[in-house]
């Protein structure tokens, strides 16, 4: 499926100053960015803060092309957003907007495309390990982000490729010919996953509680 990875970009290896940068470092830096762009109101320090993700982004070896294929799921609500904005507050209200949005979702795809989820597992695991004194399972949170980071992009294309196969029937205005195949889909893919963690025994009831009924 098409749109995979538009939502959480994939990691692409490379060998830039951003790929070799411990994530102790990165991480913290991201984070810092993606959080001023929130916590400030002010235009300026909003597009400062989307310069300096937007400097990251090309020093990691990024392109223009990646930035587009980043929006692409979300160009009607930025679009919306953005005129809405415009009429109600003016246009420096939407600027505003529109800078911190784009500094959150480009520092999430420059982690993303320069650290390997694995890597990234790890480092949310050994965070929750100090909270198993308050039963927190690290791997199984590790687990479920990781799962969460496959499913989103899977949700994302299946809805790409159903929109467009049900424009090619001419139903591209009935919501059934969209809605129903997607969460077709979205069940059997949670039902394959399942089976899958299933199989490896990591979806069994450990707590003593009964068993699931079929």
């Amino acid at each position: 499926m098409r749109g995979h990875a538009s939502l959480v970009g994939a990691y692409r290896p490379g060998s830039s100053l951003v790929h070799r940068t411990p994530l102790r470092i990165k991480l913290p830096v991201l984070l810092g960015l993606g959080a001023a762009a929130l916590a400030f109101q002010g235009a300026a320090v909003r597009t400062l803060v989307l310069v300096v993700v937007l400097v990251l982004h090309f020093a990691a070896g990024g392109s223009v092309r990646q930035l587009l294929t980043a929006l692409k799921p979300m160009w009607l609500f930025v679009l919306v957003l953005l005129a809405y904005q415009s009429w109600q507050n003016g246009p420096l209200a939407a600027w505003r907007i529109l800078c911190g949005l784009l500094a959150c979702v480009y520092a999430a795809n420059i982690l993303l495309a320069t650290t390997p989820v694995q890597r990234l597992l790890d480092a949310l695991a050994a965070a929750v390990r100090p909270l198993t004194r308050f039963g927190a399972d690290p791997e199984r949170f590790a687990l479920a982000v990781g799962l969460m980071l496959r499913s989103i992009p899977f949700l994302v294309g299946s809805f790409s490729d159903v929109r467009e196969a049900a424009k090619a029937r001419g139903l591209e205005r009935n919501p059934r010919a969209v809605v129903l195949p997607v969460l077709i889909n979205a069940v059997a893919y949670a039902r394959q996953t399942g089976d899958a963690l299933a199989a490896r025994g990591l979806g069994d009831r450990d707590d003593g509680g009964p068993p699931p009924r079929n």
